[in-house]
């Protein structure tokens, strides 16, 4: 070069190819293929396999994590259709449809980091879409579920209302909230969300609960942060309200697990008597122990069991006037939050289950004094892991059946036994019997 001429005048590079508006930077998209690889095959829950992703990622920022996790819950709603309209011998192709259907990407920025072909073969499904030249979908497709689940409900139900039950149910829950008395009243924390601009209003139904219009990020929230108020809902916090603890009475929450409803029901004591957490997962216990401590709980006694027929059990026979067992089960009533539990779920998995479940309710039945009450819970929409075991169970004697619709006497709430769906109450699908036993 020579040196004694002058510089030619700086020109700006221009990258020949730049990438489209709004596409994901490489990182973003190649996590999201991998998040969905691993969720495809439904041997682990989706928030677990988020975690794992996102903890293998450091350079993903919030809010691309925010993106990757819209994009994918989406994408497990509509599991069943995506599978029909977008078939792909890649997950990488997947991907790109599922960025630009619920990412609301361009077709281009979608297929940017793809391979060659991606863009052709997603316009061409668009366009087979826009065109209804597709193969039609099955009903259980249709309504984004497995046949067994599909055929179990429309047996259940009948076709329309499994079908509305499952639209409801394939739409994103709101965040829910239980306002703790021992620290807030209602009304108070619904005025400090007014005052900051956060959309917030009373629950239909739970006398303690606030649900917010938009998700908001509550873990370093004043309100959360001092123990005002608890991430429930609404549906958990009826039955939590339906076991009707009382101050210094003697109360067990047999299926713990990470105690929402423990602090539901010590709440309800006034912190008083005594209330025991007890559950076969230790982990789950020990994640019990900052939330007491938040919400001001001081008569808790955690109890870890090795199955439900622990030998300790034996000593506390005949001593609660309240137990609760929210029974492990196969979640299908929180399909709005977990949409991945109706492909990770079988039926041979619920039969097992049915034998499990009744197991604990008669374990813990033995726990329950003369005259005290026993509430049996699922988070289930299936009558064999709900009326089915009650019915079982009642059979055995010595309990008779309270109507929950007179114990917790709240307007649109009806039947001998508590049935909540998101297409009746707006909250998860639950059910709960209040037996209480014969003196």
């Amino acid at each position: 070069m020579d040196y004694t001429k002058p510089a030619p005048p700086h020109r700006r590079y221009v990258d020949p190819d730049p990438p489209p508006t709004g596409t994901p930077t490489k990182a973003h998209f190649y996590a999201l293929v991998e998040v969905m690889e691993r969720m495809a095959t439904f041997e682990m829950p989706a928030d677990r396999v988020l975690s794992l992703i996102f903890r293998g990622n450091r350079s993903l920022i919030a809010r691309e994590r925010t993106a990757i996790s819209n994009v994918a819950y989406a994408w497990l709603r509509h599991y069943a259709s995506f599978g029909v309209h977008f078939p792909a011998h890649s997950m990488r192709r997947c991907t790109a449809a599922a960025l630009h259907t619920y990412g609301g990407l361009s077709r281009a920025a979608s297929t940017y980091h793809g391979g060659k072909g991606d863009g052709a073969w997603l316009d061409e499904r668009v366009t087979a879409l826009h065109k209804n030249d597709v193969r039609p979908l099955t009903p259980a497709q249709a309504h984004e579920c497995p046949d067994w689940l599909w055929d179990a409900l429309v047996a259940q139900r009948g076709e329309a209302e499994t079908k509305a039950l499952l639209n409801a149910m394939n739409h994103a829950a709101p965040l829910d909230l239980r306002v703790n008395t021992l620290k807030a009243k209602r009304a108070e924390v619904l005025a400090q969300f007014a005052a900051e601009k956060i959309e917030a209003e009373p629950t239909p139904y739970a006398p303690l609960g606030a649900r917010l219009k938009s998700h908001t990020a509550l873990q370093k929230h004043a309100l959360f942060e001092s123990g005002a108020v608890e991430v429930q809902d609404e549906g958990s916090q009826l039955l939590a309200l339906l076991v009707g603890a009382k101050r210094s009475e003697m109360v067990a929450d047999f299926c713990a697990g990470a105690g929402g409803k423990t602090l539901a029901i010590g709440a309800m004591m006034s912190s008083t008597g005594r209330l025991y957490a007890m559950d076969v997962d230790e982990g789950r216990l020990k994640k019990m122990s900052p939330r007491m401590s938040r919400a001001g709980l001081t008569n808790v006694q955690p109890m870890l069991l090795d199955t439900e027929n622990d030998s300790r059990l034996k000593k506390l026979a005949g001593k609660f006037d309240r137990v609760l067992v929210d029974a492990p089960c196969s979640g299908l009533g929180t399909l709005r939050r977990n949409p991945d539990l109706k492909w990770r779920q079988t039926p041979e998995a619920v039969a097992e289950m049915n034998v499990k479940q009744l197991s604990i309710l008669i374990a813990a039945a033995r726990l329950v004094k003369g005259g005290g009450r026993l509430v049996y819970a699922t988070c289930s929409l299936l009558r064999e892991e709900n009326e089915g075991i009650v019915e079982a169970f009642m059979k055995r004697g010595g309990f008779r059946l309270v109507p929950s619709a007179q114990i917790l006497n709240i307007p649109g709430i009806e039947g001998d036994m508590l049935n909540l769906n998101p297409v009746t109450h707006g909250c998860d699908g639950f059910f709960a019997a209040v037996l209480e036993r014969i003196a």
